[in-house]
């Protein structure tokens, strides 16, 4: 029986990445809601910063290196996506960008897509809704509806912070995508994705 195949794309830069650990704890929590399936679950984290030098010359010579090749392919081929930013001037970073700039322009159509970013302040939140939601709607993929953004006070440890709200909000877009993926049918795959998106929201609501 063929997995459940989800990519988490994460363009944190610094080690360690609080982009990273958002894409983490999102794959977590998909993974938490597909583990009921009956197929098996995989997740692959693609680090868009050990790419950088192989998107830039791919976007010069229009070739792609193995590895930057592998990578486009994993996502093409996944069942789910999860794609994480850092906020750079009120929008998603270059590397980020370059990403999806370089891959197939139908990679994405139908594809269930989680979108996430962080940034050190609470007012850059807006950008998954001016930058990165259109930017798979182009892309044609279906982006469930909770959007995660994770500014430097999120990351509060104890109870009753904004990191409460934080987790509550994984949960939700976690629980969101693996709807999707999964589909009101109980199949998964590229058929699920494929279907009306009326019949997804349904999905969403009985889930």
């Amino acid at each position: 029986m063929d997995p459940v195949r989800i990519v988490v794309v994460t363009a944190g830069l610094s080690v360690p990445s609080s982009t990273r650990l958002l894409a983490d704890r999102l794959a977590e929590a998909v993974h938490q809601h597909l583990a009921d399936s009956e197929r098996p679950v995989e997740v692959r984290t693609v680090e868009l910063r050990e790419l950088a030098a192989d998107i830039a010359n791919n976007m010069v010579t229009g070739y792609p290196s193995p590895a930057l090749g592998n990578a486009l392919e994993a996502v093409a081929e996944s069942d789910g996506l999860v794609a994480v930013t850092p906020i750079f001037t009120a929008s998603y970073s270059g590397l980020f960008k370059s990403f999806f700039d370089v891959l197939d322009k139908d990679a994405l159509t139908g594809k269930p897509v989680l979108v996430a970013a962080t940034g050190g302040t609470a007012r850059h939140s807006l950008a998954l809704e001016h930058a990165l939601r259109p930017l798979f709607a182009y892309l044609r993929a279906v982006v469930v509806p909770t959007t995660v953004y994770a500014a430097s006070e999120d990351w509060g440890q104890a109870a009753g912070t904004r990191s409460d709200d934080l987790a509550a909000r994984i949960t939700r877009a976690g629980t969101e995508l693996a709807a999707l993926v999964i589909g009101s049918s109980g199949s998964t795959g590229p058929r699920a994705a494929s279907r009306p998106f009326e019949e997804q929201l349904a999905a969403l609501a009985v889930a």
